[in-house]
């Protein structure tokens, strides 16, 4: 498994679950890339304000000086900062939607990551039904997964809290709506602070969707950093382990006490997982 930690250029954000924040774009891209980097990190997890901003922020300059990788591109900016949802009543709006996550899809493609579909999807709410809100991200993501099928990517789908959304909450159900609706290029990003909100045995839920685990939020019980919160992670990495799971653990936590002690509170939790996969459980 490989390690990744958050780096968000989003100003309205800066309260959010990511680990390197800025006063401005170019700093939270050149502290996040050099401490990174420092600290052994394989790779960043970017969440930048939109497509325009991704191509002209010297992403790859960063990553070919510091040896890293792009573990995924966020496309949250779309709902905080445009309020765009691919499950709108408006159907302009969601097109709008659909345009925005198309344009990441092909800039991260250019970097060889894949794009994150979390806030992005919606709720169903007043004039749109659940039935109608589901067949709208369907829809959506029929079109996103082919077009990051083509740019040779695949395209990440995140079940939320029910705080957050009123859609797929857990991902066994999340699970049979990709299988359902025929998305094979469409992964689940299994995030493990929503996990511990809305999962009976987190453990258990990703050996049962072993297939479809494409990226995994790597975050204690209370959104900080493995170690400040009470997620036993042993059946986490036990379950990792048994399912063949080789992509990203990424951290997307908050930066306390701070930033740089977020990282490393998680850079060293995940190289303690050849331990704890072989610890016992109970």
């Amino acid at each position: 498994m490989k390690s990744a930690v958050t780096v968000c250029l989003v100003s309205e954000a800066r309260q959010g679950p990511f680990v390197f924040h800025g006063a401005s774009p170019a700093e939270a891209l050149d502290v996040g890339c050099r401490r990174a980097a420092e600290l052994g990190f394989d790779a960043v997890e970017v969440f930048p304000t939109g497509p325009e901003q991704l191509a002209d922020c010297g992403l790859a300059g960063k990553l070919a000086d510091h040896g890293l990788h792009l573990a995924a591109v966020g496309s949250g900016a779309g709902w905080v900062r445009h309020k765009l949802s691919l499950t709108h009543a408006d159907a302009r709006i969601r097109a709008e939607a659909r345009d925005f996550i198309e344009l990441l899809i092909n800039i991260a493609a250019d970097h060889g990551a894949p794009v994150i579909i979390g806030s992005m999807q919606g709720r169903h709410e007043g004039d749109v039904s659940r039935a109608d809100a589901i067949e709208h991200l369907a829809a959506a993501l029929h079109h996103l997964g082919r077009h990051a099928a083509a740019r040779g990517q695949s395209l990440f789908y995140e079940p939320l809290n029910r705080y957050e959304t009123n859609l797929f909450t857990q991902i066994g159900e999340a699970a049979s709506f990709l299988r359902g609706h025929g998305l094979p290029n469409v992964k689940l990003l299994c995030d493990l602070f929503h996990m511990n909100i809305e999962e009976a045995d987190p453990a258990a839920a990703l050996v049962a969707c072993a297939d479809l685990v494409g990226h995994v939020h790597w975050a204690d019980s209370n959104r900080r950093a493995f170690g400040g919160g009470h997620t036993d992670p042993a059946p986490i990495a036990a379950a990792l382990r048994r399912i063949g799971y080789a992509g990203y653990l990424s951290a997307e936590v908050f930066p306390l006490p701070d930033a740089d002690t977020a990282a490393r509170m998680t850079i060293d939790s995940i190289r303690a997982l050849d331990t704890l996969a072989s610890r016992p459980t109970s």
